[in-house]
């Protein structure tokens, strides 16, 4: 029997590697026209709805997330379909570590405790109506372009010049995610949702590393030194009242301060035999960029 899945945000970075994983596994893939599509009609027959959804730039987070949110739950709960959602690390705060799916959630930002909130309305949502949804939670995205990440925005941006950007402590050790592994590893978990609970947290382990040691990689594979630099963060503040992509980069920057990993253990409880691409084959891809 053929498995339908609906993309929505298919122009985004987390919807266009869905949609091409999908497809590679022979899933019939429909698109979602935010402008002219209701969303209800659109999952009509779908098995799994993959929420790529994100307010370009942050703009208005604290009503557009919400609202988002209800129509997501509203077409689910309509179709009988697995909502899968990209989690990502803003709900857990300023505690170092490693974190899982058992580990307290205690924002201390703005976006952070928005996050929360969507999460709890999910998980209402598959206690109350049983709407299965599984967050899929990531470190911050690696692409395959650099311009679209904080990795090319920020750290790589001088790599030309010979050297990367340190947005904060260049020896803690932060996790990153794959954007193609976790498109893989977002088929996958479809494919074995009816095995799962009504709500699963799942950590996506990804990559961990500190920029000194990316700094390292890239010198190993294009043959030169790379230098750590910081990060020009007072151009950044001087910008932030006019570009919302920099406030918000502001209020997250205790992320590149602290030592935090997520815990492999029930994904790979749930996927024992998903490879993740290593970081030596990442970063050649993004030296190339």
């Amino acid at each position: 029997m053929a498995k339908t899945v609906l993309i929505l945000g298919a122009s985004g970075k987390i919807g266009r590697h869905s949609k091409a994983e999908f497809e590679k596994a022979g899933w019939d893939v429909k698109i979602f026209n935010r402008r002219h599509d209701n969303m209800i009609e659109a999952a009509e027959g779908v098995d799994v709805i993959i929420n790529g959804l994100n307010p370009a730039g942050y703009k208005n987070w604290a009503t557009q997330i919400p609202k988002i949110t209800n129509q997501v739950i509203a077409a689910a709960k309509s179709a009988g379909a697995t909502i899968i959602v990209p989690g990502n690390v803003y709900v857990f705060g300023k505690q170092a570590g490693v974190w899982d799916e058992n580990t307290p959630h205690r924002a201390d930002t703005r976006k952070g405790k928005i996050r929360i909130e969507m999460e709890e309305a999910y998980k209402a949502a598959a206690s109350e109506f049983g709407v299965q949804t599984i967050i899929l939670r990531a470190g911050d995205f690696i692409d395959d372009k650099r311009s679209d990440t904080l990795m090319g925005m920020g750290i790589l941006s001088g790599l030309e010049k010979g050297a990367i950007n340190a947005l904060g402590d260049p020896n803690a050790k932060h996790t990153y995610c794959y954007l193609p592994d976790w498109a893989r590893a977002c088929v996958q978990v479809s494919e074995k949702r009816n095995k799962l609970n009504v709500f699963e947290d799942i950590p996506f382990p990804g990559s961990i590393f500190s920029i000194k040691e990316l700094a390292i990689t890239l010198s190993e594979k294009l043959g030169r030194q790379v230098k750590v630099k910081k990060f020009p963060w007072a151009l950044i503040y001087l910008t932030s009242p006019f570009w919302k992509t920099g406030y918000e980069m502001i209020e997250m920057r205790y992320l590149n301060d602290i030592d935090h990993s997520l815990s492999p253990q029930k994904f790979r409880s749930i996927l024992p035999d998903f490879k993740t691409t290593g970081i030596d084959e990442i970063m050649f891809s993004e030296a190339r960029a």
